[in-house]
């Protein structure tokens, strides 16, 4: 292995009473924990003890599988607070921890975002990062325009829409220069109006004048996260995200997406160090590898057939598996999904490794297609050490099996390994803002930017580009 200089970075993906798809039945979890404030409280509080560098909350505007027979079987992990809400509530309650919201871009509109975003970054001190997705649920349609599913709109024209979306937003957070307030009470002067900036964006999808009524973020804009891995999605992110929530089931897959990605940043002008990409990982630990997988082994027990069913069905795009034998393969010709695309191009390759529908649903009901890895402590770091530096990953969304025992051995067993091995920082991460703690840098003001370009500083040193060539063949 090739040692890394840099450390890698630990986020924690919050959801209700945990990641497996039986968690909530497990004897320890509290059933209702998705809509108990005290739960989440009491997570953000570990989570930011423990030097983790960022909280995640995914995000639907719709219940799936609302329909589904099997539905009073699953409803649990559906019932939670709206992400942005929530993260303000924790925002009162830490001080140092990241805290990232998913919100659509094809149920949103950009002012209103951009103004939640900016006002919950004033509140948390510039620690907020916005996940960019498209809805790719068509339950979500019936709940903005109809009961007809067939106003979701077509993948293309949903990451359209997304790329047009981000623009009009990131020039709304622009709105005002750094120092455009003045506060000038002698002479009666509030702001430098020369440092006030209109969006005025027409486009295909949006006509926004702004400009947005708060300042500037105090990390000068939200961290821009993003979680696709088709093709439209490896291109949004490479033109736009600082970090990439990735779901991969081997190195050599991890590998191959995170040197295209930061290919493509690197064609666009982009230094691909700026984009951190952070692989959701769930992990089942004890002292022993023995006990781990006997963890395992009871929540897999847990997972009713109709349920498990129901998951693979949803994750490969909503085609119904009904009436098809368990112990019988997934069908080789389903039609192409209007949804995740990557997602089902994942359990298609599962699929091809011989596995029954049943033994699918089993591998993907711990982490919904995220990698599992379950073993000792030494075992489990193994794996994250050799993805780390064999550059399949900037560091890891962590996606405990369960909450709260899933964390609490994470933070007893795997963290003290990490910091041993140099893996993560022995005293925590550093900084004040989300980018600091990443790593990422300021971004300067675009009118900054043009009176640099037309004066520009001379610089003390030379300025040494330090960015990789990321023409590597995988």
């Amino acid at each position: 292995m090739t040692k890394r200089t840099d450390t890698l970075k630990l986020g924690l993906f919050l959801r209700a009473t945990g990641h497996h798809l039986a968690a909530w039945r497990d004897t320890g979890s509290q059933a209702d924990a998705g809509v108990r404030l005290d739960h989440y409280v009491d997570l953000a509080r570990k989570a930011e003890a423990a030097g983790f560098d960022t909280l995640f909350l995914a995000d639907s505007v719709s219940i799936r599988g609302i329909d589904a027979p099997t539905f009073d079987r699953v409803i649990a992990p559906s019932l939670t607070f709206e992400p942005l809400t929530l993260l303000g509530a924790l925002a009162a309650v830490t001080s140092r921890i990241g805290l990232i919201a998913t919100a659509s871009t094809s149920y949103s509109e950009p002012y209103n975002l951009a103004r939640q975003f900016a006002s919950l970054d004033h509140i948390s001190g510039g620690r907020v990062g916005w996940n960019l997705v498209t809805s790719s649920d068509a339950e979500a349609a019936k709940n903005f325009g109809g009961a007809d599913p067939r106003l979701q709109a077509p993948h293309a024209d949903r990451y359209s829409r997304a790329r047009e979306f981000h623009q009009v937003v990131s020039a709304l957070w622009d709105s005002w220069e750094d120092d455009a307030l003045l506060l000038d009470k002698a002479n009666g002067v509030f702001i430098d109006r020369s440092k006030l900036h209109f969006a005025n964006h027409q486009g295909e999808h949006f006509n926004v004048r702004g400009p947005l009524n708060i300042l500037r973020s105090p990390q000068g804009q939200p961290v821009l996260v993003q979680a696709g891995a088709s093709e439209d999605g490896r291109a949004l992110a490479a033109s736009t995200a600082e970090a990439i929530f990735a779901a991969h089931q081997s190195l050599a897959d991890a590998k191959a997406f995170y040197a295209d990605v930061k290919s493509q940043a690197a064609q666009l002008g982009r230094n691909p160090e700026h984009i951190k990409i952070l692989p959701g990982v769930t992990i089942f630990t004890a002292p022993t590898s023995a006990e781990a997988h006997a963890k395992h082994r009871r929540l897999q027990d847990l997972v009713h057939p109709s349920v498990g069913l129901a998951l693979l069905s949803s994750l490969i795009g909503g085609i119904d598996l009904t009436g098809l034998p368990l112990d019988g393969p997934l069908p080789t010709n389903l039609p192409a999904t209007n949804a995740s695309k990557s997602r089902q191009k994942l359990i298609v390759q599962l699929a091809s490794e011989g596995l029954s529908l049943r033994e699918l649903y089993l591998r993907l009901a711990g982490a919904r297609g995220h990698w599992t890895l379950v073993g000792s402590p030494e075992e489990v770091v193994d794996q994250l050490q050799a993805w780390f530096e064999g550059h399949g990953a900037d560091g890891f969304n962590i996606l405990p099996p369960t909450y709260p025992e899933g964390l609490d051995d994470f933070i007893a067993l795997i963290l003290p390994e990490l910091r041993r091995r140099g893996l993560v920082p022995a005293d925590g991460p550093q900084g004040k803002t989300l980018r600091e703690r990443l790593g990422l840098p300021y971004p300067q003001h675009p009118a900054q930017q043009r009176r640099d370009a037309i004066t520009p500083a001379t610089p003390a040193e030379p300025v040494v580009d330090t960015r990789r060539e990321w023409s590597i063949a995988i």
